[in-house]
């Protein structure tokens, strides 16, 4: 009963118009007043979740992103793969996949890896010929790789509210970042050559591709040099974001001699809004967290589940319905923030090992991130491409399926996700 309750508030503050992070802070609160709990226990959880040193990834991998984004590195790193794949068929599609994924292990971050894509690939590709519903859904799609592909700001936040390793999530991540890169690789190869309207290109020479491939190499040992030293463990994923902040911006005002201080100024600002909002969701996130393990409601619902759910497939299966439909109000933090507490001692009740559990997450929120009517990446996209939110969702559809594949296969196949972080 006490959960159907807070469930109602919360879906009243949330239509009411309140924002999501003032929702989740006003309700835990008033939980704690409500269950005689002192009210000093909103502003400590604040401040120790606030005072992470893991949160430090956060500001720097949006500066990061930002910079390459503003300083045209995805549209060389676009032109470059483009070079190598786009006689083929379908290439220009692949090549939007493949700099999708690329970008994805530079920046960890969905929205900037869709609009940075997006910019340069969805006026190419429609003059190619290819359908404009699966431009528009590809990129939707393609975008969700960044978080993903390690590294992955939703990761940082998984791992630091369960207090697992991220670097054994971003390890984990790899290897359903790739199944997933090549199950739309072949869609869209299948796709071009049958149904797609594109119009076939000669392949580009040798010359041309060494140009480009010259032109984007800073930009891919860039993204070796922060994957590489976090799984290799010489620094952590916060100092990564922070080798990775100056570099890309060694490489954008130095190298390349792209980013403009106006270029710079609007970089900064668009971190500093994205971060502030992704902190104070986390903070309203704590209260509410708080409060519901006070009320023990994680343990109520563990209880329940292991009453009533005998099978950890119609578990995971009715886990899947719980975040597809959270996912049609929440967007991406708020659901790993509201949902993990929750759902998490139930899952691991039953046998699933919370790492993999975070990528099931990741790959779910990624679902969300394209589903209307909050997915920022349809917004993105059609803001990018100038188009209807409908003519985008109708682009999405088989992507979505091919995610909610992935889950199929990591659940019968566990070590898709958990063979690299523990095996290898």
């Amino acid at each position: 009963m006490t959960v159907i309750m807070v469930l109602g508030v919360m879906f009243a503050l949330l239509l009411a118009g309140l924002p999501v992070a003032f929702s989740l802070g006003v309700l835990g609160l008033g939980m704690l007043v409500i269950g005689g709990f002192s009210p000093l226990m909103a502003p400590q959880a604040i401040l120790s979740t606030l005072d992470g040193f893991i949160l430090l990834a956060v500001p720097l991998f949006l500066l990061m992103s930002n910079i390459l984004l503003r300083g045209g590195c995805g549209k060389d790193l676009f032109s470059a793969v483009q070079a190598w794949v786009g006689h083929w068929p379908g290439g220009l599609a692949v090549a939007t996949i493949v700099s999708c994924g690329i970008f994805a292990a530079i920046s960890g971050v969905s929205v900037a890896t869709a609009a940075t894509i997006g910019v340069v690939a969805i006026p190419e590709m429609i003059k190619r010929g290819y359908n404009k519903n699966f431009v528009y859904g590809l990129l939707a799609a393609g975008g969700t790789l960044g978080i993903l592909i390690p590294p992955s700001l939703p990761m940082i936040v998984y791992g630091f509210v369960t207090e697992e390793s991220v670097i054994s999530l971003f390890l984990a991540g790899i290897g359903p970042g790739i199944f997933l890169i090549s199950l739309f690789i072949i869609f869209s190869i299948i796709y071009s050559k049958f149904f797609g309207g594109y119009k076939p290109v000669p392949a580009a020479s040798w010359e041309e591709r060494k140009k480009h491939s010259i032109k984007v190499l800073p930009t891919i040992m860039l993204a070796v040099l922060i994957l590489g030293g976090i799984y290799t463990g010489v620094f952590t994923p916060t100092e990564a974001a922070a080798v990775g902040f100056s570099l890309a911006l060694f490489l954008t005002t130095i190298l390349l001699r792209s980013l403009t201080l106006d270029d710079f100024k609007k970089a900064l600002f668009e971190s500093m809004v994205t971060t502030a909002a992704i902190l104070v969701i986390i903070a309203g996130a704590k209260i509410f967290g708080k409060a519901i393990a006070l009320y023990r409601i994680p343990q109520d619902i563990s209880m329940f589940i292991e009453a009533t759910i005998q099978s950890k497939a119609i578990f995971m299966i009715t886990v899947c319905l719980i975040l597809v439909a959270m996912g049609l109000v929440f967007e991406t933090l708020s659901m790993v923030l509201i949902m993990v507490p929750v759902l998490l001692p139930a899952a691991m009740s039953m046998g699933v090992d919370p790492i993999w559990f975070g990528i099931f997450m990741v790959i779910m929120v990624e679902c969300a991130l394209i589903t209307p009517p909050v997915g920022l990446n349809l917004y993105v996209i059609q803001s990018v491409a100038k188009t209807q939110l409908g003519e985008v969702a109708k682009g999405v559809v088989p992507f979505l399926i091919m995610m909610i594949f992935t889950v199929f296969i990591m659940y019968i196949w566990p070590d898709l996700a958990l063979y690299i972080p523990f095996k290898l």
